[in-house]
């Protein structure tokens, strides 16, 4: 039964490392989203639905010995949303901090947009490719990244640029499609709300984890890589979710 994490765009499972490292558990696996360090699959399509099929592949297999304990982040937590909407029977539990791409109210903030436009999506990400790691960098904390933070966050090339763009120009409308299947979940869930996220409101989050009948926790203080800012609080977090979870 292990624990399964997901990791966001535009990054790597290295996100992951420092609050691994916390956890009280060593059946921890941290999976790689196709394109995002590593090739992508023969025949892949790099759009929300797309993922959300080969995360469920993924975790059906990991599942060998039970359903597991799925962990996402950014649009790895919008991709546990969408496997527990279909699939809850793969998991024992569920933890996401994208709850509110499953609210039909969500709109997406400006960085999305961007990508979504045609061109402007190409030459946005095109020049993101050719920075130098430490601007690249500098660019992620303006919107939020702790000073110290680099774990999986310097991968960025062409490939993963357009997985990105795909991805991004699959969901224009993810809130209204998600939404439907996102009701009361027949998994235990933990919603996590962190309070100064800057892409993802409080308000959307909380909506949907209401339909979904999970519980939210909110992280006082915390932005959009609460896992950075303080991995050993965010390790507790999770760690007190499944302490709960019946036996």
């Amino acid at each position: 039964m292990p624990a399964v994490l997901v990791h966001g765009v535009p990054e790597t499972a290295e996100l992951w490392g420092p609050l691994r490292a916390r956890l009280r558990r060593d059946d921890v696996v941290a999976l790689r989203l196709p394109g995002f360090g590593r090739p992508l699959p023969p025949g892949f399509q790099a759009t929300k639905e797309g993922y959300a099929a080969w995360l469920t592949e993924a975790v059906a297999e990991l599942g060998g010995q039970g359903p597991v304990d799925l962990v996402g982040h950014d649009w790895g937590g919008g991709l546990v949303v969408r496997l527990v909407s279909l699939r809850p029977d793969l998991v024992r539990s569920w933890a996401t901090d994208a709850a509110a791409l499953a609210d039909p109210a969500y709109e997406w903030h400006e960085h999305a947009r961007l990508f979504q436009t045609p061109g402007v999506g190409e030459d946005l990400l095109s020049a993101m490719t050719t920075l130098s790691a430490d601007d690249y960098l500098a660019g992620l904390r303006d919107l939020g990244l702790p000073l110290d933070a680099t774990d999986g966050l310097t991968g960025l090339d062409e490939m993963m640029a357009r997985c990105i763009l795909t991805l991004y120009r699959s969901a224009v409308h993810v809130g209204a499609e998600w939404a439907p299947a996102f009701v009361d979940v027949g998994a235990p869930g933990l919603v996590i709300a962190p309070a100064k996220d800057a892409f993802l409101p409080e308000a959307n989050t909380r909506a949907a984890a209401a339909r979904a009948g999970a519980h939210v926790t909110e992280l006082p203080g915390a932005g959009h890589w609460w896992m950075l800012e303080d991995p050993a609080r965010a390790a507790a977090v999770l760690q007190e979710f499944w302490d709960g979870l019946p036996a």
